[in-house]
């Protein structure tokens, strides 16, 4: 992609200003997010035992989410593309942290489930919506870096909310409510907040950043552009291709598979290490190690990728590594191992998702990106009911989570066999063919 005589100093400053005003807000509400959604695995630790939760009844519960989750991604993509990220962004912020506060009042398995599918459909669109507002801001040769510390958000949540989610299981009594509680009202009411402030932070596209420069603003607005138009050549922008084509159907069941670990040990690693009969403030101290490590590894490999312009063996590698580490997860034995396992596996899981997502923004423009990022997200999804209730399922039928551990050892094995036979699309700094 050549750029103009003097649009490159513009450019490098609006890329720069758009990070610095956007992305610490959009992290803040990510971590904010996932807590609200994978809290329901360190308040497990009180709750089964409270409201008699078997093993499967839990795993269904965590998992029902993504039902109404995946129903209304699309729609909810399609939205925000028509009204605006600013307006759309908010009104989802507000209405799961609504629900997520909700998830006090769960009393039975039946309100658990419907809890926890109202939550599903509150937050749907939000990740994905993300994703595609991230494509109105930064141009793919930066993309890759700017997920990674988007995304390592997820990583870093639950460094915080280990810690924060054990202390707050630790209020069990105070004015009669129970630990648990105390955690989904306390970790919901920040997405109510961070909604109400996104009407004010958020700016629908670099045209409308008055905290831009003339000439950064068109730098910008033109480099997005071009970058669109070749996307039209190289990829899909229509609704009918992006929901059909089978590389985006491939990248979807490519999601489905990293998604079963993530979600995986997102909401049973609480029990794995609490099975070492430990208290709920040292297991949320020892979650955070993992998630710490993942973090920096998100970052540092998203760099990488962006450096070296490669996206398969980035995604593959450190899904190789978390196959791996999670078949070491199965016969690991005493705590330290067991430590050492996850925390290879944690960051291997995290460190595939920054390349991965660079795919379907460079193969999907225009209303195609909406509905195909949307798309790619909901397949994946798929994984995070799948994913849990399978493993309830084999911990119930097993009495341990070994065979838990080696199905989500032989997914994310799968995961980078299938990264490495998947054609990416050309760069446009690439000649054609």
């Amino acid at each position: 992609m050549k750029r103009q005589t003097g649009e490159a100093p513009a450019l490098a400053s609006a890329i720069r200003k758009a990070a610095i005003r956007l992305i610490p807000f959009l992290c803040l509400a990510y971590t904010v997010n996932f807590l609200d959604r994978v809290n329901v695995g360190f308040a497990a630790l009180s709750m089964n035992e409270d409201l008699r939760f078997s093993p499967s009844v839990y795993g269904f519960g965590a998992g029902v989410f993504f039902i109404g989750y995946i129903l209304f991604e699309i729609p909810s993509n399609l939205a925000l593309r028509r009204f605006g990220a600013r307006i759309w962004i908010a009104r989802i912020m507000i209405s799961w942290g609504i629900v997520a506060c909700a998830m006090a009042l769960v009393h039975s398995e039946m309100s658990f489930y419907v809890t926890r599918a109202l939550l599903g459909i509150a937050e749907a669109g939000f990740f994905p919506g993300i994703i595609l507002y991230l494509t109105f801001w930064f141009p793919t040769e930066v993309r890759a870096r700017i997920v990674a510390v988007f995304m390592a958000s997820v990583p870093l949540a639950t460094v915080i909310g280990g810690p924060l989610s054990g202390a707050l299981l630790e209020m069990h009594g105070i004015l009669g409510f129970k630990g648990w509680q105390w955690l989904f009202v306390i970790q919901g009411l920040p997405a109510i907040i961070l909604g109400l402030l996104a009407l004010k932070v958020l700016t629908n596209r670099p045209e409308e950043a008055t905290w831009l420069t003339s000439e950064e603003r068109t730098a910008l607005s033109e480099a997005i552009a071009r970058e669109s138009k070749h996307t039209e050549s190289v990829g899909y922008a229509d609704l009918r291709a992006a929901l059909t084509r089978p590389r985006v159907l491939a990248l979807g069941c490519l999601y489905f598979l990293m998604v079963i670990g993530l979600y995986g040990i997102g909401f049973w690693m609480p029990q794995v290490i609490g099975g070492f009969r430990l208290g709920s403030l040292a297991v949320g101290f020892l979650i955070a190690i993992p998630y710490l490590f993942a973090a920096i590894a998100m970052v540092l490999w998203g760099r990488h990728s962006d450096h070296r312009s490669e996206r398969r063996w980035h995604i593959a590698l450190p899904l190789f590594l978390a196959a791996a580490s999670f078949a070491w997860t199965a016969y690991s034995g005493p705590l330290i191992p067991t430590m050492v396992a996850l925390t290879l596996a944690t960051l291997g899981l995290y460190a595939a998702f920054a390349p991965f997502w660079t795919l379907p923004t460079a193969l999907l423009t225009g209303a195609g990106a909406a509905a195909g990022i949307a798309l790619v997200n909901s397949m994946g999804n798929a994984a995070g009911f799948a994913g849990p209730y399978v493993v309830g399922i084999l911990k119930e039928a097993t009495g341990s989570f070994s065979a838990a551990m080696l199905f989500i050892a032989a997914a994310a094995a799968l995961g980078g066999l299938m990264a490495l036979s998947f054609r990416e699309p050309r760069s446009s700094t690439q000649s054609p063919a």
